[in-house]
């Protein structure tokens, strides 16, 4: 197979056009790596080499964008290389190698998700499906809910402020239990937050 050209795109990314009418992106190492020049003739082993070099280019380039966009696990960002044409292997490849260099810091992710939804008022459960959706790793869980705050005194505000200053009556009691048991709460620890609030109001 002939290379009949290449064409500078940027400071560090090419586009091969090939004899086939086939075209690769790659950068500057791999023009260095394979000796790349216009006209040059590729044997067979040596072209699938330079394809399967501009394929791993190509996810290292999209999987380092994509860490640069927002923080994410290592499950998300495979799973966002896929979407975008990656081949399986690939991705999981270049999730590997930014989990090793620190680009992907899943535990530091963990504890800012469960931190977030603490803050928005919602429960060990509710945090628990966030971690999940996020496809972060499980054994990371128990260190992220740890650094929750307290929920007993996020509930207690929450009653508060649903309840106002008089008791409510018994639907509405029941409506707002439902309500935190949605948020992720536990329908015990609900149950206590209502039973300190019926008493602050002296029933």
């Amino acid at each position: 197979m002939r290379l009949e050209k290449i064409e500078v795109l940027t400071e560090d990314k090419l586009l091969l056009h090939m004899e086939d009418g086939s075209a690769l992106r790659c950068g500057l190492q791999e023009m260095l790596d394979f000796g790349l020049r216009s006209g040059l003739e590729l044997a067979e082993e040596e072209e699938e080499k330079l394809r399967d070099a501009c394929a791993w280019w190509e996810v290292r380039r999209k999987a380092a964008a994509l860490a640069a966009e927002r923080a994410m696990s290592a499950g998300e960002l495979k799973r966002k290389l896929r979407q975008k044409g990656a081949p399986p292997e690939l991705a999981e490849k270049a999730a590997d190698r930014l989990l090793e260099l620190g680009v992907l810091d899943e535990g530091a992710y963990a504890a800012m998700v469960a931190r977030h939804y603490a803050a928005k008022g919602y429960g060990r459960m509710r945090v628990e499906q966030e971690l999940r959706r996020r496809e972060l790793p499980r054994e990371l869980w128990a260190d992220a809910l740890e650094a929750m705050p307290d929920s007993r005194e996020t509930l207690d505000e929450l009653v508060r402020k649903r309840l106002g200053n008089a008791p409510a009556d018994k639907a509405a009691r029941t409506k707002l239990a439902s309500s935190l048991v949605r948020r992720g709460y536990g329908w015990e620890e609900v149950r206590a937050a209502m039973e300190r609030a019926a008493g602050d109001f002296g029933d």
